[in-house]
């Protein structure tokens, strides 16, 4: 394994319970591989200058498996040494990038707002480097959020590649669902032009939000529901009322793929 990380140094904006969507669904949805896992070990990429999101995710995947462990990965090395003292039974720090160097293969692998940064031509690798290091069920997490977790848009990955979409708000914050195309994935956020079909699912979307508007009496809850229940009827989503509850809706990557790329 190559000692020199892979991959340049995030800008490590951080905030505590930024990611609490993601890890939320992450625990929901992947719990049962994390319990089928002989040896659950999930890895935190690129956590940023301050180690609390990979300490969250340790709290939130034990309440899934107690048996988890969670290794925070940085490239700068002043990152890793500040993280340092926070190691604690079943958490740790280490200098690393794209090739995660860990012992064995991770069940999950995390990769919050790393790939803004990068040129969407790089994607594809990335993508295809990281889903090579996660274990047989394991699974990709790789997505971009706001800087106090209130919209998140993150893609699913496992070892053959992208799976789904999911899309997630803070109900109250929202106008309309495509306000969350300022957070999509470096793999989708410039393919939000008329002719690509992430930019169909926002339009119709928004269409169905509209739709419902009647239910807004009702909070922002019901409305975002109804818009979901009535997406349904035309786009592949792969969840239902629990997660939608949430705030939450997840479509099959396939359907809001970019039609021409490397991603």
């Amino acid at each position: 394994m190559s000692t020199r990380p892979v991959g340049t140094v995030t800008r490590g904006t951080t905030n505590p319970n930024r990611l609490r969507r993601m890890d939320r669904w992450i625990a929901a949805v992947h719990g049962p591989a994390l319990r089928r896992s002989d040896r659950p070990l999930a890895v935190d990429l690129g956590y940023g200058a301050a180690p609390w999101t990979t300490l969250e995710l340790l709290r939130r995947l034990r309440a899934a498996d107690p048996r988890c462990s969670v290794t925070g990965i940085e490239i700068d090395p002043e990152r890793v040494a500040a993280a340092k003292p926070y190691e604690e039974e079943g958490l740790s720090f280490r200098r690393g990038g794209f090739e995660i160097p860990v012992e064995g293969r991770p069940v999950l692998i995390r990769a919050a707002n790393v790939l803004r940064q990068y040129d969407e031509g790089e994607v594809a690798d990335a993508w295809a480097r990281l889903c090579g290091r996660l274990a047989p069920g394991g699974l990709l997490v790789e997505g971009t959020c706001d800087e106090i977790g209130r919209r998140h848009v993150w893609v699913a990955l496992g070892r053959r590649g992208p799976r789904t979409v999911t899309f997630a708000t803070r109900l109250g914050s929202l106008d309309r669902p495509s306000d969350l195309a300022e957070r999509l994935p470096k793999a989708l956020i410039h393919r939000n032009v008329p002719g690509e079909p992430v930019h169909a699912f926002l339009r119709d979307f928004d269409r169905a939000w509209a739709a419902a508007a009647p239910y807004a009496s009702l909070g922002a809850r019901q409305r975002w529901i109804r818009a979901v229940r009535d997406l349904r009827a035309d786009w592949p989503l792969t969840d239902d009322g629990r997660r939608w509850r949430q705030g939450e809706v997840t479509v099959a990557w396939s359907a809001v793929a970019p039609r021409t790329g490397t991603a």
